[in-house]
């Protein structure tokens, strides 16, 4: 797990729009997560580690060790209203383990992305406030937070559980800036490092042996941060130059993170088909944050998710294979002149067994548009391809044989 810290230091996201805030946020890419819409807060831990609420560890089985990997592929296009540009990411999207405490609570580490911030924007003009002119703004960034999630989630009786999640959040990012108005050019290289911690409650309760409903809450948190700035001012022929700062150290404006919850059921039906919906809310607006380029509004998530796999005590290796797809949509947290940059998404998965245990190879698709096509808008279109091995060893048990 410490090997992968530098990896996640590097940006992952390629989105123009990760230049907002701590960049882009991450969706769970856990088990079939990704496959059913990334829905799943009533969804227990017992065939792979839920992180969407950390209630589920309360339904682990006892003497199974989780083990969880994954990473995606990500294909992106973007569009204004006069050009089109492609590119391509590989991501590491996590790396996670779970194991059982007693019967009845077990405990989960977790190291993934909380946000990326990988942006490149080139001769943007915007507007100066009160005149007629404007100036030029090119932009380069990179970096992002990690995010550290210890949990524990325990069961009372049969049908309730509860959880506690500590999740550690650092990292930092590179922002390197220039302004042109007239003939002059500012240019502006600053390096962020932010840490914080938040908490995380969330709970199940098992209606009947098909009926599951989940709720989940997340507390506001204050990310400190710092930063280590230069600033250099020169005229466009390069003259002349002043250094006004050079690694400069000095505090910045925290990040505040929002109030967030969450709500889902889970039904399953004749005991092969699941059907899982979501809702999240996140109040942004609490926060009082705001950016030169737009305002931080309240976000609101919903979830739609299908999986189908024939009985377990079928022993043909199709039949034992869980086929699954989702929708996702997202009305997003930022406002831009006076227009929501939502996220749709829609997704294809299967979870390919093996050997005779709960271990699967996951595989999913996901198709998404970000965005829209505007005056200084970017419309995204995106094919993810997620793929995450899910592991599970049974410890502790005596041999019954010599």
């Amino acid at each position: 797990m410490l090997s992968c810290f530098n990896s996640y230091s590097q940006s992952l996201s390629s989105s123009p729009y990760s230049i907002y805030g701590l960049g882009s946020l991450y969706d769970s890419d856990f088990g079939s997560i990704p496959g059913i819409g990334t829905s799943g807060v009533a969804l227990p831990s017992n065939r792979f580690i839920n992180n969407l609420n950390p209630a589920s560890l309360g339904f682990a089985y006892k003497n199974h060790f989780l083990f969880d990997v994954g990473g995606n592929m990500i294909q992106t296009s973007y569009q204004d209203v006069s050009r089109k540009e492609n590119r391509n990411n590989v991501q590491f999207s996590h790396i996670a383990f779970a194991f059982p405490v007693t019967g009845k609570s077990a405990v989960s580490l977790a190291l993934k992305p909380y946000s990326s911030a990988g942006f490149k924007i080139s001769d943007y003009k915007l507007p100066i406030q009160d005149s007629n002119e404007e100036y030029t703004l090119s932009a380069t960034g990179t970096g992002g937070l990690n995010n550290f999630d210890i949990s524990y989630g325990h069961r009372f009786g049969k049908k309730l559980a509860l959880g506690l999640a500590t999740s550690v959040l650092f990292g930092n990012t590179k922002d390197e800036r220039e302004y042109v108005i007239s003939n002059s050019v500012t240019s502006i290289d600053k390096e962020s490092s932010y840490n914080g911690v938040r908490f995380n409650l969330g709970g199940q309760f098992k209606i009947d042996s098909t009926f599951t409903i989940g709720a989940n809450l997340k507390s506001p948190t204050r990310i400190n941060a710092t930063k280590v700035q230069s600033v250099i001012t020169y005229n466009a022929n390069l003259e002349a130059s002043n250094t006004i700062e050079s690694d400069a150290q000095s505090d910045t404006d925290d990040y505040y993170l929002p109030t967030e919850f969450s709500v889902g059921l889970n039904k399953v039906f004749r005991n092969n088909l699941s059907l899982t919906m979501d809702y999240e809310k996140a109040f942004w607006e609490n926060s009082k944050q705001s950016s030169i380029y737009g305002d931080f509004v309240n976000q609101d998530k919903f979830k739609l998710g299908f999986s189908y796999r024939k009985n377990d005590k079928i022993r043909s290796y199709f039949d034992r294979i869980q086929f699954s797809t989702g929708l996702n949509y997202d009305t997003g947290f930022l406002e831009i002149d006076n227009k929501r940059i939502t996220n749709k998404a829609i997704s294809f998965g299967v979870s390919l067994p093996i050997e005779n245990t709960f271990s699967v190879l996951n595989i999913s698709y996901s198709y998404g548009q970000r965005g829209r096509i505007s005056n200084g808008l970017i419309k995204e279109n995106y094919h993810k391809l997620s793929l995450n091995l899910s592991l599970d060893g049974i410890w502790f048990v005596k041999r019954k044989y010599e």
